[in-house]
């Protein structure tokens, strides 16, 4: 597979240079600075390939291109937000990247209820907590109806771990999670996440996955055509929160949408931990069954803690060989797969691969490195991951 790396542009605190000494083979970013349903310029698009270029990396692959709200809720301005979609589509072919990575999930991306969470060998990693979720769900966002979502004992003990915080450890709490919501930062209000939810009153898990499907027949044939791959990560965690519908978080959810628009172009972002938090993945299942429309993977682990809820498990970002996904197996399916592909003659044989979500380590700690992608700590990430890929070959 292809050793990439995600680096988010100029202002990333690490340099390209040093992710020569890495050992990094191809670089995974994107014009974060625009945001969703915005046409992505042609310019802006050949400065950041010429940079990249100039430190003699390639763009490989875009995360994301992301998919606004109007498109996920067919709303006002779907339309010109998927003519946007279309056009930044042909500017990134025109500068030649070929994998695009977008999501389909619902207001939140990622959301980790604690950024750095202090481990026992001294480093940090990203964690999840229920309780801490239904803290912000309950009792800080307020929502409507939020109590059914969770059992009497969750509420309880949400309730008084509420009661016993700080307003500092409460706007804490609020911004670690609004961090998973694209283009966010710090001035995110609760009124803002209010108003959000109220888009999708209404859009049940099938009418998303219809909306999705809807957005996939709309754009995976102009991709198609232009020698692209889209690749759809799946839903973190796999399970829905803030009573939002979530349609990305099985392998079985992955076969309906890649059966009903079936061409090359749309295909699978797999991404192990994500989709590891579930007690039933296999991942190395996951690639039997989808491989040949595995554009992108994501290489990291997840580690399931026992909770109040286990269809909605409290997990950490786990040391890459150390989670609940047997990363071996799963590796090893992989490289079987990009074996098949270069003997049936797939120009897009190799499956370019990133160390995803590294623990914080050694210099890595102190809170200058974006959460959940340090240096050291996808450093080792990449090197372990490495020797599984020599030892497959």
């Amino acid at each position: 597979m292809k050793q990439c790396w995600r680096w988010f542009g100029p202002d990333d605190p690490i340099t390209l240079p040093e992710l020569h000494q890495v050992g990094v083979g191809g670089i995974v970013t994107a014009l974060h600075d625009l945001p969703p349903g915005t046409e992505w310029p042609r310019k802006a698009i050949s400065a950041r390939q010429n940079l990249l270029r100039a430190q003699n990396f390639n763009w490989d692959v875009v995360e994301s291109l992301p998919v606004s709200e109007a498109i996920k809720t067919q709303t006002v301005d779907m339309k010109d937000h998927l003519a946007a979609y279309k056009l930044s589509l042909r500017a990134l072919a025109e500068n030649g990247i070929r994998t695009i990575c977008y999501n389909f999930m619902p207001i939140l991306d990622w959301t980790r209820t604690t950024l750095r969470a202090p481990q026992p060998h001294g480093g940090a990693a990203m964690h999840f907590n229920l309780i801490d979720f239904a803290v912000f769900d309950l009792h800080i966002l307020k929502r409507t109806g939020a109590e059914d979502d969770y059992s009497n004992d969750c509420v309880a003990q949400a309730k008084t771990r509420f009661n016993g915080m700080s307003e500092a450890q409460k706007t804490t709490l609020q911004n670690n999670i609004t961090a998973g919501l694209p283009g966010a930062n710090d001035a995110w209000s609760v009124a803002d996440v209010r108003a959000l939810l109220a888009t999708y009153t209404g859009i049940s898990p099938e009418k998303l996955r219809a909306n999705l499907i809807d957005f996939l027949g709309e754009v995976a044939p102009v991709a198609q055509e232009l020698g692209l791959r889209l690749c759809c990560h799946p839903d973190d965690p796999p399970f829905s929160l803030l009573g939002l519908p979530r349609v990305m978080s099985t392998s079985d959810d992955y076969a309906a949408v890649l059966e009903a628009v079936d061409v090359p172009a749309n295909g699978a972002t797999l991404c192990t931990g994500s989709l590891g938090v579930a007690a039933d993945f296999d991942g190395a299942a996951f690639v039997r069954h989808h491989g040949p429309r595995i554009h992108f993977a994501h290489l990291r682990n997840t580690m399931r803690i026992k909770s109040s809820d286990q269809s909605k498990p409290d997990f950490f970002e786990a040391a890459h060989l150390e989670g609940d996904t047997d990363m071996v197996a799963t590796v090893r399916a992989l490289m079987e797969e990009q074996s098949r592909r270069r003997a049936a003659g797939r120009e897009d044989w190799q499956i370019p691969m990133r160390p995803d979500h590294g623990q914080e380590l050694l210099g890595d700690l102190g809170g200058h490195s974006t959460p959940g992608y340090p240096l050291i700590g996808r450093m080792r990430g990449l090197a372990e991951l490495r020797g599984i890929m020599a030892a497959c070959r």
